[in-house]
């Protein structure tokens, strides 16, 4: 078996769970400015569930939730907020070093690619990026739907020296082979940033966990024909089937029953084809990080 990574579960979710504030459109980033104690709880229910590496609670401090004046007037004091609560969530736990990934979430969205604007993309993902670094051991670029989005976060990735993972979101119907959100395919995202000699990773995440395999495959064929020795990584949603009509920002997206002993069987399929960090997004929680770290232990 590959040596693995844990990364942690879904924040936003596990803040929900916990009472902590998450009220539409803000979601998780509203915790930071009403109840950062609940931020930091939380990231240590991870830690303690067994994850590495937990993830920056950044990935809603965009205009597109925090609305253009407030991401204007402390969008960049929350992101690094948001990295203080993490290093002090890490701290705690000395024995076991936990790894901070700084998130560089979609600017315009999550799953829509259709309103991406390329020039205020780029803005916003530099000013995350530096409000971040100097607390994080790495970055993950959350939620990729598109070549473009790609594009322009491998430009602002130039500014820092630590090491960047590329994740991508998949169309989840299982009919359409292995593609992106907006329709290109996976293995065009693969061979871009293989071309990239500054990229650490490439992962797969936020999309359900039935159409992680067949993607994670096509990278593995690529990573292994080109040559390049890229970390692998898949963490899925919990989540229903997201339509291409999605209303970015709904309220009403449904979630699913997935157990921690389900997930963990998708998990071992996804390791066997090569992945080596996994984790869990929106809806896993806790539970299942512990169940993963469970099975590594024994494995």
């Amino acid at each position: 078996m590959n040596q693995i990574t844990l990364l942690d579960g879904g924040m936003g979710r596990e803040l929900k769970r916990s009472g902590a504030p998450f009220d539409h459109p803000y979601w998780s980033a509203q915790a930071l400015w009403e109840a950062p104690e609940a931020v930091e709880q939380a990231h240590c229910r991870f830690i303690e569930a067994g994850a590495q590496i937990i993830t920056v609670n950044s990935y809603a401090c965009v205009p597109f939730h925090l609305g253009q004046a407030m991401y204007a007037e402390r969008g960049a004091q929350l992101a690094t907020e948001a990295a203080k609560i993490a290093q002090a969530a890490a701290a705690k736990y000395p024995t076991s070093p936990v790894k901070i990934a700084g998130c560089l979430p979609p600017p315009m969205g999550s799953y829509r690619p259709d309103l991406f604007d390329a020039p205020a993309a780029l803005t916003i993902y530099q000013e995350l990026l530096a409000a971040q670094d100097p607390w994080c051991d790495l970055f993950i670029v959350e939620t990729l739907a598109s070549l473009e989005e790609l594009k322009v976060v491998q430009i602002a990735a130039r500014a820092t020296d630590k090491p960047v993972h590329y994740a991508f979101s998949l169309d989840d119907n299982l009919n359409d082979g292995a593609r992106l959100r907006s329709g290109q395919s996976v293995a065009s995202a693969v061979a871009l940033v293989c071309a990239d000699r500054h990229a650490a990773g490439i992962a797969l995440n936020c999309s359900i966990p039935e159409v992680m395999a067949h993607a994670l495959q096509e990278a593995y064929s690529i990573l292994t024909r080109e040559q390049r020795k890229l970390t692998l990584g898949v963490y899925a949603n919990n989540f229903r089937p997201i339509p291409n009509d999605y209303a970015a920002n709904s309220q009403s997206q449904p979630m699913r029953e997935l157990s921690p002993e389900d997930y963990l069987e998708f998990v071992k399929q996804w390791v066997a084809t090569g992945a080596s960090l996994v984790g869990g997004c929106c809806g896993i929680g806790p539970e299942h990080i512990q169940a993963l770290s469970q099975w590594q232990a024994t494995a």
